[in-house]
């Protein structure tokens, strides 16, 4: 790879960078970067080879378990540091990428907080993070503006706004596009190291401070890295240790089975765990994936009411609110349907529905992926919540959820529908992520990375054990070529062959088959797709 030297002199842009965005990367910024990466991505590359030595024990038929190194830290009475005034009530949160417009929209929604996210619902392009990143520094000086020049409309913030928490890339995605000592340094820290440099004073002056989501998470050692990351950066900032704080995405099956040790970790800084339900089947799917025996039905079927999620869901309500943090729910994705009042009067009874299911079970707040379903999950917090959380009174004292309830196969069918689904959602978000764009409106909802990794891992498992579907045929080589090439040649059909060229279908096309016929599992599309990425 061919690179142009940056300052400092052991810091390196690839080839592909032509915006070398000085606002943002000056020296002092580029030298923390560094520093971070310097000390602790070594260590990160040995935790995701931990990820790989445990992936073989699943392999091997040996089913995960709460560990017996830390009974003592599950068994004994603490709780963590306290959380900061601003962030007690969380009812309702909205994420959405760091576009600008995204960025307004989402902190004017009146959602409690806004979780501005650099993973899985925004395409890592170099322009698309760094841009992100001013975007949040305009945000947090209150500056920020956006004109729409097709609508001729001008968006700025109200005079309330939500609270702001930031989610970094999980830690198997590198920047490929800053390299130091040749090496090619971790998503998870240059999005942290840009974002804490630049904005830590900004929050304080005001009475707040950088507040994160932390993703995908799998071992409390993960966790571990974490905090010294964040102490290290407190100590390099010259800020007080715990000034951060941090909510952990539970969006793996290893994770759930550590709550307390992943809590205990981060008790300088956690305030929270959430609920992340459409990583967690993905999760499920790709570390039990060579085990016929734990096959899905349809992604449709899997819904937070089968019995491993709603074990997973408790169980982090009753680890919580024992440590004294935030218990979060999981994601609507659903988004208002102009066209069709009674499909959208539907739509919003199953959001209403599921966020009375989180708020009765003890959740302090909930997700939503959209600005118009904000008042329905705020109505229904409201009115069985009245104080900012459940922390003290939704403990769940009594709730014994065993190792074998968190793994529990639920009932259901595989239909061809549903590969049909997979199939056509999968690739529709892959083309879009080519393109930059990372969060997709599909069949009226709010799709991010993790509904392509369900659709491909599902298709790639149904695929290896030839899984028989309802009608009782078997899922086999040739129906799935059959099916690929007819849901290939409708998406070429609705976009047309003309305008074939103006899209990135065919690289997509190419890639979802390659995956779902790949004999070795790829850990996670982004990983190849990002190769690929325009």
């Amino acid at each position: 790879m061919e690179n142009i030297i940056a300052s400092p002199t052991n810091l390196q842009f690839s080839k592909e960078v032509t915006n070398y965005y000085p606002e943002l990367l000056m020296d002092g910024a580029l030298e923390f970067v560094i520093e971070l990466h310097q000390k602790f991505n070594r260590e990160r590359l040995q935790l995701l080879n931990k990820r790989l030595r445990q992936q073989a024990k699943f392999d091997r038929g040996i089913m995960p378990s709460f560990p017996l190194e830390t009974e003592e830290t599950r068994n004994t009475d603490w709780q963590v540091k306290h959380i900061p005034e601003d962030l007690l009530d969380r009812r309702v949160e909205i994420t959405g990428p760091v576009e600008r417009k995204m960025v307004i929209n989402a902190l004017n929604s009146g959602a409690k907080t806004f979780m501005a996210d650099f993973e899985d619902s925004n395409a890592p392009t170099w322009d698309n993070c760094l841009q992100g990143q001013q975007n949040l520094i305009d945000a947090n000086t209150r500056k920020i503006s956006f004109y729409d020049s097709k609508k001729d409309k001008s968006y700025k913030l109200n005079d309330e706004v939500a609270v702001l928490l930031v989610r970094p890339r999980g830690l198997h995605l590198n920047e490929r596009h800053v390299l130091i000592n040749g090496e090619e340094t971790s998503g998870s820290l240059f999005d942290f190291a840009l974002y804490v440099f630049h904005n830590t004073r900004t929050l304080m002056n005001r009475g707040s401070a950088p507040y994160f989501y932390l993703p995908k998470l799998e071992h409390y050692l993960e966790a571990r890295w974490w905090d010294e990351v964040f102490t290290f950066s407190e100590e390099y900032l010259g800020v007080p240790v715990g000034t951060f704080k941090a909510t952990v995405l539970i969006e793996t099956i290893t994770a759930s089975f550590q709550l307390d040790e992943i809590i205990y970790e981060l008790k300088n800084h956690i305030v929270g765990l959430n609920c992340g339900r459409w990583d967690y089947i993905f999760s499920y799917i790709k570390k039990f994936r060579n085990h016929p025996s734990f096959i899905l039905p349809n992604r449709d079927q899997v819904t937070m009411t089968v019995p491993f999620m709603d074990a997973y869901s408790r169980l982090v309500i009753q680890r919580c609110h024992k440590r004294g943090i935030h218990a979060m729910g999981g994601m609507a994705a659903q988004i208002p349907i102009k066209s069709d009042p009674i499909a959208n009067a539907a739509a919003i009874e199953k959001v209403r529905l599921d966020k009375e299911r989180e708020v009765l079970n003890g959740h302090d707040g909930t997700w939503v992926a959209h600005p118009g379903l904000v008042s329905i999950a705020m109505n229904e917090f409201n009115k069985h919540m009245p104080e900012s959380n459940q922390i003290e009174t939704a403990l769940r004292e009594t709730d014994v959820i065993l190792e074998s309830d968190l793994i529990a196969i639920p009932e259901g069918t595989i239909t061809e529908t549903g590969i049909r689904k997979n199939m056509n959602v999968g690739i529709l978000y892959l083309e879009a992520w080519l393109r930059g764009n990372g969060c997709v409106a599909l069949y009226n909802l709010m799709e991010d990375a993790a509904t392509a990794e369900i659709s491909r891992t599902q298709l790639w498992q149904w695929l290896k054990f030839n899984a028989q579907l309802e009608d009782g045929r078997k899922f086999n080589d040739a129906l799935y070529s059959k099916i690929f090439e007819e849901e290939k040649e409708k998406i070429i059909h609705l976009v047309g062959e003309a305008n074939m060229g103006n899209t990135q279908f065919e690289k997509a096309f190419e890639l979802f088959d390659k995956l779902v016929r790949s004999r070795e599992f790829e850990e996670f599309l982004t990983l190849k797709a990002y190769r690929e990425i325009a």
